[in-house]
């Protein structure tokens, strides 16, 4: 029988996609969730709840660039209570799972933050110089699947022996991932009912909302 491994990236303290994706994981009876990070930002007016049921479903989690708090924020009293919630976050996990060896990282291995691996283009398809790229950097890479968050892009390729995945921001793309082990297959879930944006941009966002080109 196969494991079911539910994947989430950027969350950014909203909670009703993420508990979207949670009640997908429960009928899809997922076995374990992973968290490729970024956990906060963008507002933090739901970190607390956030961080809440990530908790309660017992979710595997990795730090974001966004996971570092900042002191001037009194988050209802509960400062301290986030702040060793974040210090705790590993920067990678390595697991074994049917077989298989799991790295899980934010932007890119060893351990970054920051950076990203970018294979899209602004319409959702995969750039071949920047997989090209990509491959031969994470060549000697000792897993089997890479899971990374940061970008906002949703995508799963295969990279010679790699699989690598990107499940997308909940928040920004409505994406989540089911990955199957150890058949190596992944689904793709649309969260509230909207069209999974594959390549999301904080930038080119922002500049359409200022001119009124998106409502």
């Amino acid at each position: 029988m196969s494991t079911k491994i539910g994947l989430i990236s950027d969350t950014h303290s909203s909670t009703t996609p993420l508990k979207q994706a949670l009640d997908i994981f429960s009928q899809h009876h997922v076995k374990i969730i992973i968290c490729a990070g970024d956990i906060a930002g963008y507002g933090d007016d739901q970190l607390i709840e956030t961080i809440e049921l990530l908790q309660q479903h017992n979710c595997l989690m990795v730090a974001g660039n966004h996971d570092h708090i900042s002191p001037d924020t009194d988050y209802e009293g509960k400062l301290e209570t986030i702040q060793d919630f974040f210090s705790a976050l590993p920067l990678t996990l390595e697991l074994q799972i049917e077989g298989k060896r799991l790295y899980v990282v934010h932007a890119h291995p060893p351990d970054s933050q920051h950076g990203g691996i970018k294979l899209l283009d602004p319409e959702g398809h995969v750039y071949a110089d920047r997989k090209a790229y990509w491959q031969q950097q994470l060549n000697g890479l000792e897993a089997d699947i890479l899971i990374v968050g940061h970008t906002h892009q949703v995508f799963h390729e295969n990279m010679d022996n790699l699989l690598l995945i990107n499940p997308g921001s909940t928040q920004f793309n409505h994406s989540c991932m089911i990955l199957s082990l150890p058949e190596m297959q992944v689904e793709t879930f649309a969260l509230g009912g909207k069209e999974i944006i594959k390549t999301w941009n904080w930038g080119v966002f922002y500049q359409q909302n200022q001119t009124g080109s998106v409502s």
